[in-house]
């Protein structure tokens, strides 16, 4: 038996100081037992007449693990990377960039047919439409091998353009997009739109920028390319899938039709809005994984309604499976959310390489915690912390955030209910060195260690970390081109966020980058945009020097060494 499922009985609250003696009348126990789990504080729930007969209290010198403490190092000595000493690209494809620009009204015709076809993914709208739409665009480019990729889920699309070249080039791309809510947008979300705005004039429609726009943005440029030269500098493999909103559940199913061929590929590239609104712009070569779940607590044998929900009064009787839920949560993390404590949970965190504290060195450079307070819209981060400290928690620690918890009535005015469940959506931002089905397991013994056993775990979706070095051809040309255009970008090691991107740089060992020129704003949010035509003066690029960036990038990819 658990410690803490063998007090459940004896439950009282405490006065005493942490780490102190209990002064509660027939209680004769220290706080030390219960402050290794957690429960060590003024006011907590403490045991009477000691701990468990089947148990023995941990030696008063003890601590709790070290693998329960977020993980404090510093960078190793390195020179900050500077982008800027990469050599710029020098190509030069006019006979191109004349076909783009005389070509750029049905340039962006097509971009707007992709985004007036709706395929919301998490709905089931719109999903089989789109991939044909995306499957025949790619045929009537003259790609001699188009396919729809049936999986267990929304279906992918394979595309092959075989040029002949010594060098192949994989895009990933994905048609689905977010569900909207028409109200919130001032122009029709799938309307696709030309609209005003302080930057110039933008399209605004659900995948403008996520992923849409940029997408068959780079698809004109293939287009433009093969109407002036016949024929790619690469040969190309495009595998799109109609889940990443989903968590990209079946997109190995596309990969497992065809993964002999793709590791043959020399990178991935994912065309990508990567321009802030002042024109400058960053490439970040790996992402965090991810471990998404629910956690239900129901009625049951430990207490609570179990068919449906009661009358709230009968809470002086009746224990509450949403109380239930809270306080299974509340063992997770320490008190203020931000420290983890499940047992080995930091186990796998890897300090910075050389290669990445270069990197960082060379964020720190550029660094403003005042600004990204100002975007994000918080008055200060966690522990007050600031500089190399922000950037080592966003790419180095894992995360545990509740992202929504419902149970019981929450509408407009008055009903007093005790519900028979509640639920919790959680998700955990895992680095590299952690692995998401070992850190579901963690979650769930910790759960059972502390006497949740009837808190039911259902993982819905996970991916492990991923990372490129920046020293590979594929990085070292995309920059270049960035530099021909004196643009050059900061270089990040891996995002905070996630992407199922370990299926380019784990399951097939190639490099891969999101990376392009052109700015977007509004992902997953109303008014949704993608700059087309920038305003005079306007930092970021449109819609026709983005076309020519991408025609740079796959003629440098060819010769990158």
């Amino acid at each position: 038996m658990s410690p803490l499922a063998a007090t459940r009985k004896f439950r009282h609250t405490c006065s005493s100081a942490p780490q102190g003696d209990c002064h509660e009348a027939g209680c004769n126990h220290s706080h030390r037992y219960l402050a290794w789990y957690g429960f060590g504080s003024a006011g907590s729930l403490c045991r009477a007449n000691g701990p468990p007969a089947d148990s023995e209290a941990p030696a008063e010198s003890a601590t709790p693990p070290a693998t329960t403490v977020r993980p404090d190092f510093t960078l190793p000595p390195a020179e900050a990377f500077d982008a800027a000493s990469v050599a710029a690209y020098e190509g030069d494809h006019q006979a191109v960039y004349a076909h783009i620009d005389a070509s750029l009204d049905q340039h962006l015709t097509n971009i707007q047919r992709w985004l007036r076809q709706p395929s919301i993914s998490a709905q089931n709208i719109g999903i089989q439409e789109m991939a044909e739409m995306v499957r025949s665009d790619l045929e009537g480019m003259g790609f001699q091998e188009t396919a729809i990729v049936e999986t267990d889920g929304h279906p992918g699309v394979w595309g092959y353009y075989d040029a002949g070249a010594e060098r192949t080039l994989m895009l990933y791309m994905m048609y689905d997009v977010q569900p909207v809510d028409e109200a919130d947008w001032r122009s029709p979300p799938f309307e696709a739109k030309l609209v005003d705005h302080e930057l110039g004039q933008v399209v605004m429609a659900r995948g403008a920028t996520n992923q849409k726009g940029p997408q068959r943005a780079l698809l004109n440029a293939i287009e433009s390319i093969i109407a002036v030269d016949g024929t790619l500098p690469v040969n190309l493999m495009i595998t799109a899938e109609g889940e990443e909103e989903l968590g990209s559940p079946h997109y190995p199913q596309i990969i497992d039709q065809y993964e002999a061929r793709l590791k043959s590929a020399d990178g991935v590239l994912f065309p990508f809005n990567s321009q802030t609104a002042d024109g400058a712009a960053s490439l970040n070569l790996g992402v965090k994984g991810i471990l998404y779940f629910e956690a239900e607590a129901q009625g049951g044998t430990w207490g609570g309604p179990v068919e449906a929900e009661i009358h709230g009064s009968y809470k002086a009787i009746v224990d509450s499976p949403v109380w239930r839920l809270v306080q299974a949560l509340s063992t997770l993390v320490s008190e203020d959310g931000n420290t983890i404590l499940v047992p080995e949970y930091y186990g796998g965190v890897r300090p910075p390489t050389e290669e990445e504290g270069a990197l960082i060195a060379g964020l720190l450079e550029n660094h403003d915690d005042a600004r990204l307070k100002e975007i994000f819209q918080v008055d200060r981060w966690i522990d007050d912390m600031s500089g190399e400290e922000v950037l080592r928690n966003l790419i180095y620690m894992p995360t545990l955030n509740i992202d929504g918890i419902y149970g019981g009535y929450t509408g407009e005015g008055v009903k007093t209910i005790l519900p028979h469940m509640a639920t919790a959506k959680l998700d955990s931002r895992l680095p590299v060195g952690i692995d998401p089905d070992e850190a579901f397991d963690r979650i769930r013994a910790h759960l059972d260690a502390n006497g949740y056993e009837d808190i039911v775990l259902r993982k819905l979706s996970s991916y492990p970390a991923s990372q490129t070095s920046v020293h590979t051809p594929l990085v070292q040309a995309v920059i270049g081109v960035f530099n021909k255009y004196g643009v050059t970008p900061t270089v990040n090691p891996r995002l905070a966020g996630s992407a199922p991107f370990y299926q380019f740089t784990e399951r097939l060992g190639l490099p891969m980058v999101p990376t392009g020129f052109g700015f977007g704003t509004g992902a997953h949010a109303p008014n949704e945009i993608m700059l087309i035509e920038p305003a005079e003066g306007a930092g970021p690029a449109g819609l026709a020097d983005i076309e020519k960036a991408y025609v740079d990038m796959l003629y440098a990819l060819s010769r990158a060494e």
